[in-house]
C-alpha cells in the first residue's frame, strides 16, 4: 500500500475565481514581492485583484474585447497583472519570451492573429520595429491604464468585471519553443489551468507560510502555472528575482521556502555547496553528520538536518525546504544529496499541451529515477508496448489542451479518443511511477531490430559528476551495416578542477570521459552500449527552455 494520502484542496472553475476568492480570502496577505528601487515592495492579493478589474476594464474600454493579446517582458507584478487582466475577461493572453528575436515575434504575431501587445523594458526595442496596426502597451503605461480603468468602474461600468467566462474556451496560446526549431500554438482553457492547480495541491503541501522564488521565464507554462497561479490559489506569496546573477541576494532578502529551477540549476546550487565545503577542509566531518542525520527517524530527520546544517541553510535565506526539477530529469544524485542537506528535491514531468503538468513526485513519495507519478484525477498509460516494455507515454486528464491553433490535422495526430500521445518513450513501474527513457523520433532503430534511447543514456551519463551534458547519437557504420553510438561529452570542468586542480591533464580529463562510459555500458544491454565519445568545450545550443537543439547538434557532428 502506497505510503502517501491526498491533501485537501480547493477546485477552481475559472482563473477569475481563483484571484477574487483568493482576495476574499487572504485579503491583505502579501501575494507579489518586487524589487523596485533597489527595495523589495509588496502587493496585497486584495491589490492584485482591483489592479485585474481596472486593467481589465481599460483594455476593453480601447476595444480590445476578444483581442488576441502578446505580453512579453521580465518577471514582474506588471507582466502577471498584464496576464490574469487579459485572461479573465479581455481576449487570449500570448505568452512570449521576453528576449524572442524580431523575426520570431513577427512570426507569432501573424500567425496568432494578434492585434496587441503589453511589453516590458527588454522587449521594447523589438517591438518599436512592429507595424503600426498593433496596439502597443508597455509596462509603464500601466499605470495610467489602472487610472482610467478605476475611474471607469466607479462611474458604474461593469463591462468587464461581469464578462461571462466560458471555462472551456481558449483563454491562452502557447507557442511551444520546439527542440527542431518547429512551433505550434497550443490552445489552452481557463479548465485546463485550473485542473493542475487542484491537482498539484493534492500532491504537495503548500499553505500562506510559503515563499516562492520566480526564477524561470515567467512566460514559461511551467513557472506560470506552478509558480504563480499554484501559489496564489494557496495563499502564498511570490518574490520575482532580479535574474540569476542576483539570485544569492534575493534569497537572502526573502527568504524562500519553494523554488522552481531546471536540473542545472540544481545541479550547480549542488556542486558548489560541495566545493566550498572541500576547500574549507570540512568534507570528512559533513559526510559523517550525513550518516547520523540520515539514520534518525524520517519523522525528525529533516529538522534535525536543518539544525546541523543551519550555515548552508542560510545562504539560501534559512528557509528553503523544497525545489521542483523541471523541463528535463535532473540527476538522482543531486536530488538525493540535496535532501542529505535538509532541501527536499524532487522532479516532475510536464508538456505545454497539458498545462503543463503530466506528472509530478509527491513530497511524501518519490523515486528519484522517476518523472514522477500521474496526479489523482488524470491517467498515464503506455501504448504500444515494445518487447523490452517500453512504449509512448499517452496522458488523459482535463488539463489536456483544446488543440494545436489552426491546425486540426496535427491535433488530430495526437489526441485521440481523449488520449493525448506525447511522442515520449518509457515506461510505468508497479508503483504507479513514470520512467523517460526518450523521444520517439529520436529512436536509434539497430540492425537486429532493437531500439536504442539517446535520452536514456544521456540520463545514465549525467550521473557521473564529470559530466556536464551530453548528447548520444548513432553514426551509421557501413562496414558493419549497423549504427555505432556515439556521445557528444561536455565535461563538467569546475569539478574537474575541484579533483585534480587547476593544471588537470588532458589524459586525466579523457580517463574520466572513458570512466563514465564504462559505468553506463556495464548497466545497459550490448546493444545500448556506447562506442566513442567526443569531447565538446563548448555549450550545446539551446531553446529558451534550457533544452538542447538536438538537430543542429547531429548536423555538426554527422
Amino acid at each position: 500500500m502506497a505510503a502517501y494520502q491526498n491533501y485537501p484542496t480547493k477546485t477552481y472553475k475559472t482563473l477569475r475565481e481563483l484571484y477574487r476568492e483568493s482576495a476574499k480570502k487572504f485579503g491583505s496577505a502579501t501575494l507579489f514581492l518586487q524589487k523596485e528601487n533597489d527595495v523589495y515592495k509588496e502587493y496585497s492579493y486584495e491589490t492584485f485583484a482591483q489592479d485585474v478589474d481596472a486593467l481589465g476594464t481599460a483594455l476593453l474600454h480601447r476595444g480590445l474585447a476578444d483581442a488576441h493579446i502578446i505580453v512579453a517582458g521580465e518577471n514582474s507584478y506588471a507582466w502577471m497583472l498584464s496576464y490574469m487582466a487579459i485572461t479573465c475577461g479581455v481576449g487570449v493572453v500570448v505568452p512570449v519570451d521576453k528576449a524572442c528575436s524580431e523575426e520570431r515575434l513577427t512570426s507569432i504575431l501573424e500567425s496568432a492573429d494578434v492585434t496587441a501587445i503589453l511589453y516590458g523594458e527588454k522587449t521594447a526595442e523589438r517591438v518599436v520595429a512592429l507595424d503600426d496596426s498593433i496596439q502597443k502597451i508597455a509596462f509603464s503605461d500601466l499605470n495610467t491604464l489602472l487610472e482610467e480603468g478605476r475611474a471607469l468602474i466607479q462611474s458604474g461600468c461593469k463591462d468587464y468585471v461581469e464578462r461571462p467566462i466560458d471555462p472551456n474556451a481558449l483563454c491562452a496560446l502557447r507557442f511551444t519553443s520546439g527542440t527542431t526549431g518547429k512551433t505550434k500554438g497550443v490552445m489552452l482553457s481557463h479548465k485546463n489551468l485550473c485542473f493542475n492547480l487542484s491537482e498539484l495541491g493534492r500532491m504537495i503541501r503548500i499553505d500562506t507560510s510559503d515563499v516562492f522564488l520566480s526564477v524561470l521565464p515567467i512566460h514559461h507554462i511551467f513557472e506560470c502555472t506552478c509558480g504563480i497561479l499554484w501559489p496564489m490559489a494557496c495563499g502564498a506569496t511570490v518574490a520575482f528575482s532580479e535574474g540569476l546573477r542576483k539570485m544569492m541576494k534575493n534569497m537572502q532578502e526573502v527568504s524562500p521556502t519553494v523554488v522552481n529551477c531546471v536540473p542545472l540549476f540544481m545541479e550547480t546550487i549542488y556542486n558548489k555547496l560541495w566545493a566550498n565545503i572541500r576547500t574549507q577542509g570540512l568534507e570528512r566531518r559533513v559526510r559523517g553528520a550525513i550518516k547520523v542525520t540520515n539514520a534518525l527517524p524520517e519523522r525528525v530527520r529533516i529538522a534535525a538536518k536543518r539544525k546541523v546544517f543551519t550555515a548552508i541553510h542560510k545562504t539560501f535565506g534559512g528557509k528553503l525546504r523544497m525545489m521542483i526539477s523541471c523541463g528535463a530529469a535532473a540527476k538522482p544524485t543531486v536530488l538525493a544529496g540535496l535532501r542529505d542537506f535538509g532541501i527536499l528535491a524532487i522532479q516532475s514531468y510536464g508538456l505545454t499541451e497539458c498545462a503543463p503538468l503530466a506528472a509530478i513526485n509527491r513530497d511524501t513519495y518519490y523515486n528519484d529515477n522517476s518523472a514522477g507519478m500521474a496526479t489523482p484525477n488524470a491517467l498515464l498509460d503506455i501504448y504500444d508496448v515494445h518487447s523490452d516494455g517500453t512504449g509512448e507515454i499517452r496522458y488523459k486528464g482535463d488539463n489536456v489542451m483544446i488543440g494545436y491553433y489552426k491546425k486540426p490535422e496535427l491535433t488530430g495526430e495526437v489526441i485521440r479518443d481523449g488520449w493525448f500521445y506525447t511522442g515520449d518513450l518509457g515506461y510505468i513501474d508497479q508503483n504507479g511511477f513514470l520512467y523517460i527513457t526518450g523521444r520517439k523520433k529520436n529512436v536509434i532503430l539497430t540492425a537486429k531490430g532493437r531500439h536504442v534511447f539517446p535520452e536514456e543514456l544521456e540520463l545514465l551519463l549525467s550521473r557521473s559528476p564529470f559530466v556536464r551534458e551530453s548528447i548520444v547519437f548513432g553514426k551509421l557504420n557501413k562496414e558493419k551495416n549497423d549504427y555505432d553510438i556515439i556521445a557528444v561529452i561536455q565535461p563538467d570542468i569546475p569539478h574537474m578542477v575541484s579533483v585534480y586542480g587547476r593544471h588537470y591533464s588532458p589524459e586525466q580529463l579523457d580517463l574520466e570521459m572513458k570512466k563514465a562510459i564504462s559505468e553506463v555500458n556495464a548497466t545497459v544491454p550490448k546493444h545500448k552500449a556506447i562506442h566513442s565519445h567526443i569531447l565538446r568545450r563548448d555549450d550545446f545550443p539551446k531553446n529558451t527552455s534550457d533544452k538542447i537543439l538536438r538537430d543542429p547538434v547531429l548536423a555538426e557532428y554527422l
